[in-house]
């Protein structure tokens, strides 16, 4: 008896402008406070967990669905550093209890953020073979995560902590930009908006 496979795809809309805009919000919100615009993380917490992870995470699973390598891995990862920042966030203001609070050592924030900084290397060598403005917001991302990554470890004094909030208000306003216009390409058939064409450095 012969064996057949049948293979059935369930057709679903490109998740990219949601998850776009949910790496956008939260890097919006966060810089804000970074940069002294606003203070305290209490508002920036429900804007990391319902947008910068939820939004991000939604969209990874679409992309899978997609069979988009680039897109699935880098917003599931990026859905779950927000996820992680979100609950140590809460630690260190003492949220699951003192001891908790008191036992947190930022350096090991810095370890995960050292982490995300050479898988965003990985990630933008793949951007090369996107487009333009993803593969700009790639980089100010990798300038955003060593940074925090030095802060956190406590090298290179306040500099760090500061080109970290420039780099992250870069990075909202260039996904900003990335979610409206993969929104109006995809939603009107055309290019509504530039994104750029992808460098084609390793192809």
């Amino acid at each position: 008896m012969k064996d057949t496979q049948q293979k059935v795809q369930i057709v679903v809309a490109d998740p990219s402008a949601l998850g776009l805009f949910g790496l956008a919000m939260v890097t919006l919100v966060a810089s804000s406070q970074k940069l002294g615009f606003t203070t305290g993380l209490s508002f920036v917490i429900p804007w990391a967990i319902l947008l910068g992870s939820v939004a991000q995470m939604i969209a990874c699973v679409y992309d899978f669905k997609h069979n988009n390598l680039f897109g699935a891995t880098v917003f599931g990862a990026y859905g779950l550093f927000w996820t992680g920042v979100a609950a140590s966030w809460l630690i260190k203001m003492g949220v699951f209890g003192p001891a908790l609070a008191a036992a947190a050592d930022v350096k090991q924030l810095g370890i995960a953020f050292l982490g995300y900084f050479i898988f965003s290397i990985f990630a933008t060598i793949a951007a090369t073979e996107t487009t333009k403005v993803l593969f700009v917001t790639m980089v100010f991302i990798d300038v955003l995560l060593g940074c925090l990554a030095l802060d956190a470890l406590g090298i290179g004094g306040h500099w760090a902590h500061g080109m970290a909030a420039w780099a992250e208000l870069v990075t909202a306003i260039l996904s900003l930009y990335a979610a409206g216009a993969t929104f109006l390409n995809k939603f009107f058939g055309k290019q509504f908006l530039p994104l750029g064409k992808p460098l084609g450095i390793f192809k």
